[in-house]
């Protein structure tokens, strides 16, 4: 069997990923990368709950801070940046350790996506902009005309990948579950252990409603009015995130902050409800699942033998490896 090349650490949101992870930290010589497709925007901090500098300072972090809230940044992007990372960390004799929940990162790394076709810059930039214009229902409709066996899933997801959807069937001729079906893959894939904090849907709850007052106290608001004032819009790919989209829609004045906070916190449900599906629908068999009630200590103690039973170790300093480019 092949050793695995990282540890990851995946659960819904407020399952206490970043806790574990820092805990397992002490105990192995680990560089953490995230993958969690909102925390990759720069200036978008209490909203994410990026981990504090302090704790960055100590450990070190990769895929924090990678663009600006007006650029995408896909699942394909994430595998390619993600086993360039894996290599160089395992380079220096230290374990990758993958934190974050977003599930279709860890999917294009693990199982890798179709190599995207090339398009034309300023006409996809402009059916972006166009896109955005468009009230989702009118995208719902458009994306069952253009990729039937796609719709379900695309409906189910948020308006990027419904825009998604559009922009590949119309700008390459082939609809996008035509690329996934026969288009080459975009590198190889990389084995690796999966750790799934598991919660009770009604803790996740109690977490949620807990933690978007916090961020309230932290700044968000301030954070949001601040980004706004930079110049990114508030349908720009970053900022469509959830407490984002919420606190901009509150400083147009179309709610007050109380309402915003609702708001923020139903939308918050809903997205852990969509990757408690996406966990028990996606994750191969063999994945270790924690009891995230349990004590930190006893989560780090099945953690390493996890890690440990599949043989998983770091690569010695300055070796070369057969981990793939």
């Amino acid at each position: 069997m092949d050793t695995p090349r990282f540890l990851a650490i995946t659960g819904a949101t407020a399952s206490g990923k970043t806790a574990l992870s820092l805990a397992v930290a002490e105990a192995l010589p680990v560089e953490i990368v995230s993958m969690d497709s909102r925390q990759v925007y720069r200036g978008m901090d209490v909203g994410t709950d990026k981990v504090p500098p302090e704790a960055r300072n100590e450990i070190p972090h990769h895929g924090l801070d990678l663009v600006d809230p007006d650029q995408r940044y896909s699942a394909g992007r994430f595998a390619r940046d993600a086993r360039r990372w894996i290599r160089e960390i395992r380079t220096r004799g230290r374990v990758p350790l993958l934190v974050g929940g977003t599930g279709f990162f860890l999917k294009a790394l693990m199982e890798p996506l179709f190599a995207e076709p090339p398009m034309d810059e300023g006409r996809l930039g402009a059916m972006r902009a166009y896109l955005r214009t468009q009230p989702r229902e009118r995208l719902v409709r458009w994306v069952r005309r253009l990729d039937p066996d796609r719709a379900a899933l695309a409906a189910g997801g948020g308006d990027h990948r419904l825009s998604r959807t559009i922009e590949i069937a119309l700008l390459t001729g082939r609809p996008l579950s035509w690329w996934h079906g026969q288009a080459p893959a975009d590198g190889q894939d990389v084995r690796g252990v999966l750790v799934v904090l598991d919660l009770p849907r009604e803790e996740i709850d109690r977490r949620i409603d807990a933690r978007v007052p916090r961020m309230i106290d932290r700044g968000l608001v301030e954070e949001v009015r601040a980004l706004l004032e930079r110049g990114f819009a508030a349908d720009a790919p970053g900022m469509t995130a959830t407490g984002y989209r919420e606190i901009a829609r509150h400083l147009a004045g179309a709610c007050t902050l109380e309402e915003a906070t609702d708001d923020i916190r139903r939308s918050t449900r809903r997205y852990a409800r969509r990757q408690l599906t996406w966990l028990r629908h996606q994750l191969p068999p063999d994945a270790c699942h924690i009891d995230a009630t349990a004590p930190l200590e006893q989560q780090v103690q099945v953690t390493l033998r996890a890690w440990d039973e599949a043989g998983g170790q770091p690569s010695g300093p300055g070796k070369t490896t057969e981990e793939p480019s």
